[in-house]
């Protein structure tokens, strides 16, 4: 299970619906802040609507 929060942007790249986007969900959560919620990632460019059914393999810890 990969924490949106915590994950280097490899981490996240290494998700096949999120593979090429870590980066970005990396640069969207410092500008941002943390992620409250797995829906929060159709905010980061080039992932709206690519990212339901994730809940198996992307979390988001608390605080």
């Amino acid at each position: 299970m990969i924490d949106l929060n915590t994950a280097t942007a490899e981490e996240l790249d290494s998700v096949p619906a999120l593979k090429g986007h870590g980066f970005e969900i990396v640069r969207t959560r410092e500008e941002r802040g943390r992620f409250t919620s797995l829906r929060q990632l159709d905010e980061v460019p080039g992932l709206s609507g690519k990212t339901h059914d994730l809940d198996d393999q992307v979390s988001v810890s608390a605080g």
